[in-house]
């Protein structure tokens, strides 16, 4: 058995009012009357199950997490209070998830836009173990946004922080500019005390990442690195085939001449892959 605990702003971090009306909803009747007791609502039987606490669809933040309810009290005409722990061993969940295993789990379409508290006859661990991928494991030098949140207008530079390369970087902003998407490089912003969580922050929400491997930058390789690592779209250019690493060869990349002609020739493709990935309509 486990509780399916639906809200629809989500969840305050420790305690919560809810319309008792809506509890033992979309729960089967045998079960629902397994959970009555003279009548009642049977709180103490349903404290011993682990509980899915859900926001509804459209919610700021469209995260789940697992834990148990520590203590339930009246509170004013028709609402309980419910106080509850997250079990910090379970990883947040994103509700694209959940949908994915939703049938397994038991909840139906229509309980992801309806605030009620069900009670569902199946082993919701046993479920997640089976059918929600692992979880990454969390690095330690810099934070990373579990789950990811990509910001589809987000497009970043990686190059070396040099004024051989202030035109090749405006270049790319007018790549950015025609495909209607804000362009930055680490340099442009300053948030973390620590320049490397700027740059991961930049990568992590980043739709597409343009690298410059001009003269092997070690920098701009680790920077890559990461891109690579979490998945995102990188697309490498050069102004030498050879400055592109020997790992990276099979990877399409884009050479270029820095004068006014080969920049200008630059913007042209990188728009005609900006555009492929982002399913835009080609160049006419």
């Amino acid at each position: 058995m486990y509780n399916l605990l639906v809200m629809g702003a989500g969840w305050p971090d420790h305690e919560s009012t809810f319309t008792v009306s809506r509890i033992l909803e979309y729960t089967d009747d045998a079960v629902a009357a397994a959970h009555r007791r003279d009548g009642q609502i049977d709180y103490d039987k349903l404290m011993r199950y682990p509980c899915l606490f859900m926001p509804e669809i459209g919610a700021d933040e469209e995260i789940a997490r697992v834990g148990y309810i520590t203590r339930v009290t009246p509170h004013g005409r028709g609402d309980v209070l419910i106080e509850y722990t997250y079990d910090q061993q379970v990883p947040p969940i994103d509700l694209g998830a959940l949908d994915r295993v939703k049938r397994d789990l038991q909840i139906a379409d229509f309980e992801f836009t309806r605030t009620h508290w069900a009670v569902k006859k199946i082993d919701m661990f046993r479920v997640m173990v089976r059918s929600l991928p692992p979880r990454r494991n969390r690095p330690s030098l810099f934070q990373i946004n579990e789950p990811p949140q990509i910001d589809d207008n987000q497009m970043s530079a990686m190059m070396p922080f040099n004024p051989a390369f202030t035109e090749v970087y405006r270049t790319i902003q007018r790549v950015g500019e025609a495909v209607g998407m804000q362009v930055n490089r680490a340099d442009d912003i300053w948030i973390e005390h620590a320049i490397i969580q700027d740059i991961v922050r930049l990568i992590d929400r980043s739709r597409i990442i343009i690298a410059d491997c001009t003269g092997k930058n070690p920098n701009v390789f680790y920077e890559a690195g990461i891109a690579h690592a979490l998945g995102r779209e990188v697309i490498l250019i050069a102004q030498h085939l050879d400055d592109i690493p020997f790992d990276l060869r099979h990877l399409r990349a884009v050479t270029y001449h820095n004068n006014g002609e080969g920049r200008a020739e630059l913007q042209a493709k990188l728009e005609r892959r900006a555009r492929t990935v982002l399913g835009l309509p080609p160049i006419p």
